[in-house]
């Protein structure tokens, strides 16, 4: 989870000059911002960022995280969830518990394949040993671009792109069969994701 600065009126092109910062002013400040970004819910603000004006000194405004609006909206964690590896073994997600988790879905056909696979290799390589890992679902609803079997991929991700993280079961993220991990990340996220 990164978090972003920003200025609001960098953001919402306001000119915002230096004013002696009272109740009724940060009132009327904080009232337009959300009026101009539609809401203090709006996605931009849901997802970690938070800003502080330099010319409004006291005014900060920080959104919640992903991690602590999924927590708080479903009283559920990842952590909750037990998957399938690719050799169809349970894997219980509390075992990851105090990492940080990069959770995507991968496909052995796609355009993009030499490079993710090798980008997912490199920073596994070089920060699994600092608390980091990853965990791959193949997924073959984009374009059909993993029509593999669970022994094929396996074979291809670990031969060629000697992948150490884990792979695992192939799995829907869209549509009526969506896995029920990936269920659980879409409605955590919020917006149009949820």
């Amino acid at each position: 989870m990164a978090s972003l600065s920003f200025s609001p009126s960098s953001v919402l092109g306001l000119k915002i000059r230096p004013t002696k910062a009272n109740p009724a002013t940060m009132a009327s400040f904080v009232t337009s911002i959300k009026s101009s970004l539609g809401s203090s819910k709006s996605a931009f603000l849901q997802h970690g960022f938070s800003s502080q004006s330099p010319n409004l000194p006291g005014f900060v405004s920080k959104a919640r995280s992903f991690g602590v609006s999924a927590r708080a909206a479903t009283e559920r964690s990842i952590h909750d969830f037990t998957v399938k590896d690719i050799d169809g073994k349970d894997v219980a997600l509390s075992k990851f518990k105090g990492k940080v988790l990069l959770i995507v879905n991968v496909a052995s056909k796609c355009g993009l394949t030499s490079s993710n696979y090798s980008e997912l290799t490199h920073l596994y390589d070089k920060y699994k040993t600092q608390g980091f890992e990853i965990l791959a679902f193949p997924c073959n609803q984009f374009g059909g671009q993993e029509p593999g079997s669970n022994p094929e991929i396996k074979q291809f991700a670990c031969t060629k792109y000697k992948a150490e993280f884990p792979i695992l079961d192939k799995v829907d993220v869209n549509g009526p069969s969506t896995a029920p991990v990936y269920q659980f990340l879409k409605s955590s996220a919020g917006g149009f994701l949820g």
